[in-house]
């Protein structure tokens, strides 16, 4: 299984992993298991951080390093293919430009996005699985 970690899912599993479901924690803990974080995560969080609304320990890029590599999870830039497909989704995608780049990462490297967003999770054209579960 491959699987794209929405920004709060990758925060949880650092920060508050009991908001994870037991079927989430195995899946992150198995080595079977790729997992992949997309560079427009490590922006939101930044973002976060910068504006007072999540505390880290230790420097943003110690946390991003240090959690990729707890979580052996490869990084996914964002290609001018992702960053056209995020506003050529089929319709009835929210208008979060950060989520469109997740669904459009997701849906172009086939990969499952795991997240606890109800709106993603309702979306029939993308691949996801809920992070509570």
């Amino acid at each position: 299984m491959s699987l794209l970690l929405d920004t709060h899912v990758w925060i949880w599993t650092q920060e508050c992993p009991e908001k994870l479901g037991p079927e989430t924690t195995a899946s992150l803990l198995d080595p079977q298991t790729a997992l992949h974080v997309s560079t427009i995560s490590t922006l939101e969080i930044a973002r976060l951080v910068a504006m007072g609304q999540i505390e880290l320990e230790g420097s943003l890029r110690s946390w991003v390093r240090d959690t990729l590599d707890a979580l052996r999870c490869s990084t996914l830039g964002i290609s001018h293919e992702i960053a056209v497909g995020a506003y050529s989704l089929p319709a009835g995608f929210h208008r979060d430009p950060a989520d469109r780049i997740l669904a459009s990462t997701a849906r172009l490297a086939d990969l499952t996005l795991l997240t606890a967003d109800d709106k993603i999770l309702a979306y029939p054209h993308v691949k996801s699985r809920d992070a509570r579960r």
